[in-house]
């Protein structure tokens, strides 16, 4: 496989890996567009019924590529991929899948509050540690994460960022079932080949009815969370502005 991202369309799915093994598939600003553009076009492609994110090698996504993060030549010509993605998974029209083949931190985790059906390996993990690293929480996990695992789960796992195991995830409602490791593709493939079998239209009517009871406090999550973040980061420059 080549690329940040690579993209396989079969049987009304598409499937999107994450491809950068050897940091983890952090996401980058190539990665992050390239996850946008492929998200774009599954909007608009009758042909496709729902979309799969996986990862290459060991992790699912380590988060943020840090290294990236802080060099500002890499964002020259382009806003933060985060700020172009976001939007776009908020309000994807179709279901939104995730086969979780290892480590997930930060985006890595928070991504997940964003799919219908969340299949976890064996040995996959969770971890959010935004605080650790200065900063707070995003994709909208200030609402997302408690309206899913309950409030005194989501304080514990953003205030003392620990390990969540596969089991502990769907224990929680971050996923919804734990496979083993080596069954993990063939198990959601099973459940995306099913949804890429139904009509197209009520497929969407429905996507479209369970996101209108919470797209409004998502977007607006969304927003706190980067005006938080941002100042924040200013802060940690010496810039409180």
């Amino acid at each position: 496989m080549s690329g940040p991202v690579v993209i396989d369309d079969a049987g009304g799915v598409r499937w999107l890996t994450f491809n950068r093994p050897e940091r983890l598939n952090a996401f980058n600003q190539s990665m992050w567009y390239a996850i946008t553009a492929a998200l774009e076009e599954a909007a608009v492609d009758d042909d496709l019924r729902c979309v799969v994110f996986t990862g290459t090698g060991r992790a699912f996504t380590a988060g943020q590529d840090l290294d990236e993060m802080r060099d500002p030549s890499a964002f020259a010509e382009r806003p933060p991929g985060y700020q172009a993605l976001m939007p776009v998974v908020e309000q994807f029209p179709k279901p939104l899948l995730a086969a979780v083949n290892g480590l997930g931190v930060g985006i890595g985790l928070t991504l997940l509050l964003h799919c219908d059906i969340v299949i976890m390996a064996e040995s996959a993990r969770l971890r959010a540690p935004f605080i650790s690293l200065g900063v707070t929480t995003e994709a909208s996990a200030s609402v997302l994460l408690p309206a899913t695992m309950g409030w005194q789960r989501a304080a514990e796992v953003l205030f003392t960022e620990p390990w969540v195991s596969a089991e502990e995830a769907v224990a929680s409602g971050l996923a919804l079932r734990v496979v083993p490791d080596d069954d993990l593709l063939s198990c959601t493939s099973a459940l995306a080949n099913h949804i890429g079998g139904l009509p197209l239209a009520p497929l969407v009517a429905t996507k479209q009815l369970l996101l209108e009871g919470r797209s409004t406090q998502v977007a607006e999550a969304r927003r706190r969370e980067l005006a938080a973040f941002e100042h924040l980061v200013g802060a940690m420059l010496g810039d409180d502005a």
